[in-house]
């Protein structure tokens, strides 16, 4: 990134994550005023905090209809319909598996076979009942929870965005523990020099990086909460099909878009389909770009955003040459 003498950095730790704020003004108020939005937020959508709209609809599971607030319906509704795309791997109902693996968090482990086939039965997405009238969400069978962990950092991203324009701030950066908002670069900078992360590596060993400006970028990977057991890597991207973490030749998949939301949705749309699938389906979508890190060592472009390579042992592929 720009060198921080220009820049103001502001920090929090909300949604479970650091959140560095960066303006090219000392404005504390602005960043105190961003800080406590972004907890508004989190209260509206987090599924972890009692009195949470969240909360509330998955403890009326098979009993009763939640009304819930315009944006969290909205947010549901665009979450439903992701989930319901053909062979999407983006699933919204599928909080009782994660709630079961619990990876990244204390007590994970390898759910057995026959739970794993149990817990499927409560996540079909086509199952959630939204009334556009009423503005409520039903789940109709006890056990099934929704989870919209995968798509409101992207949403929280975007609100913050359009907050810091609406108070007359054009230039900046806002990292939502890694969904990154960029705003225009500092004075004398074209762009943000968006580093893309060395998997498995130390903190801040990159692969290289990637430069924007007044987009989004969204990184997935398996090296972001996992746990390892007789020699072998359970990660955090769930499979819906088969309940288990997704396995295919990707390390992590980063997402570079106008909308934070629409990173997050593709990151884990992407994810599912690995790279050769990926770039014809991205042929649909001329407003998401994507880099691609495989278990080859390669880097493969998805993007016309300029990329500089930091690691030699990696392979630049261009798909767009």
């Amino acid at each position: 990134m720009p060198a921080d003498a220009r820049l103001y950095a502001y920090s929090a730790v909300l949604m479970g994550s650091p959140i560095l704020l960066k303006l090219a003004e000392h404005d504390e108020k602005l960043a105190g005023d961003v800080f406590r939005l972004i907890r508004q937020q989190e209260n509206l959508f987090t599924v972890n905090r009692a009195g949470s709209q969240l909360m509330a609809m998955n403890a009326a599971a098979g009993s009763h209809p939640v009304a819930v607030s315009a944006p969290v319906f909205a947010l549901i509704k665009r979450a439903r319909e992701v989930s319901l795309l053909a062979g999407s791997c983006f699933n919204f109902a599928i909080g009782p598996l994660v709630k079961r693996w619990k990876i990244g968090f204390q007590g994970d482990s390898v759910p057995p076979a026959h739970e794993l086939q149990a817990l499927l039965a409560l996540t079909d997405p086509a199952r959630v009942q939204l009334d556009e009238q009423q503005q409520t969400v039903f789940l109709p069978q006890p056990g099934m929870e929704i989870d919209l962990g995968a798509i409101a950092k992207g949403y929280i991203a975007d609100v913050v965005r359009d907050f810091l324009h609406q108070r007359g701030c054009f230039c900046g950066l806002i990292n939502l523990g890694g969904n990154l908002q960029t705003l225009d670069a500092p004075a004398g900078e074209t762009a943000w020099a968006i580093g893309v992360q060395l998997p498995f590596g130390e903190p801040g060993a990159l692969i290289g990086s990637v430069a924007v400006s007044n987009k989004s970028v969204v990184t997935s990977g398996v090296y972001e909460r996992y746990f390892e057991l007789n020699g072998r890597l359970y990660h955090h991207i769930l499979n819906p099909q088969t309940g288990y973490p997704l396995d295919n030749e990707l390390l992590g998949v980063t997402v570079i878009s106008d909308r934070s939301l629409d990173g997050d949705i593709f990151t884990t749309l992407l994810y599912g389909l690995g790279v050769e699938q990926s770039l014809v389906f991205l042929k649909d979508y001329p407003q998401i770009e994507a880099i691609f890190v495989t278990r080859e060592q390669q880097v493969v472009l998805a993007t016309q955003q300029p990329f500089r390579l930091l690691d030699e042992r990696w392979r630049v592929i261009d798909s767009t040459v």
